[in-house]
């Protein structure tokens, strides 16, 4: 009788003594915050194609009854804006790949920020073939995707990489590598962002778009409770794009694909 009495308490401490053996998982928290400003951000394989030398001609005339405001070729938060947590130390790379969705003429999602050594897993969605290639490299020359085919890439070291298609001018997509990243979050369409699982320690949040930090960084210290930063991020408008990294030997040439 007494044992059976005693058992519960037992039963209850077996989550508590896991937290204690698994390292970081007891210190582990839900880091909640906002952006404000991605309508500031011009989606740039949109903002191309508008101007006449692109030779991207339509039939399509604004309509009346929408405000011009909402006419503007801004980003999509969920796709295109990666918030990253940057730690103070190298962060290791992943164990499994991180999927790229193909599909519709673009990557979900578009700008990714990972560790150094991540594989990127790209998956096409599509009913018809692709052929992507990163721009200026070897490693990743253009070759064909099938349907519900897949291919992967590690980015060779830390840096910016644009990856592009050349069956669809309209696919870019981003990889930023950064040593010291570890996590990242993407907004929802109100703005909201929500770290899962950050372990405690000292971060700096940064954003990114089109493979380019845009605002100013936050800096923030988890704990063993959830946090929740008051004050929103603003996104501004990017900074000019450092040069995309080319394969060794082939410093500044770019492969000719699509805008």
């Amino acid at each position: 009788m007494r044992l059976a009495r005693r058992l519960p308490r037992r039963l209850l401490a077996l989550p508590l003594l896991a937290c204690a053996l698994v390292p970081g998982l007891a210190l582990a928290a839900q880091v909640k915050g906002r952006v404000v400003g991605v309508e500031k951000l011009l989606n740039p394989v949109w903002n191309e194609a508008k101007e006449l030398s692109a030779h991207r001609f339509t039939f399509r005339e604004p309509s009346p009854t929408v405000r011009s405001d909402l006419r503007n070729l801004t980003a999509y938060a969920p796709k295109e804006v990666c918030i990253a947590a940057i730690a103070e130390g190298a962060q290791p790379p992943p164990t499994l790949p991180l999927l790229v969705t193909v599909g519709g003429g673009r990557t979900t999602p578009v700008t990714l920020v990972v560790a150094a050594g991540t594989r990127v897993h790209f998956e096409n969605r599509d009913p018809f073939p692709h052929r992507l290639y990163g721009v200026g490299q070897a490693s990743f020359s253009p070759g064909d995707t099938a349907s519900l085919a897949s291919r992967d890439w590690t980015p060779p070291g830390p840096g910016r990489y644009e990856v592009r298609d050349e069956l669809a001018p309209s696919l870019r997509a981003w990889i930023v590598v950064e040593p010291l990243v570890a996590a990242v979050a993407y907004p929802a369409r109100d703005g909201s962002f929500t770290f899962a699982n950050l372990a405690a320690g000292k971060y700096t949040l940064r954003g990114y778009f089109a493979g380019n930090p845009v605002g100013a960084p936050r800096a923030v210290e988890v704990g063993a409770g959830n946090l929740e930063v008051k004050d929103a991020l603003a996104l501004t408008e990017a900074a000019p794009a450092p040069p995309d990294k080319a394969a060794p030997g082939k410093a500044g040439k770019k492969h000719e694909g699509g805008n």
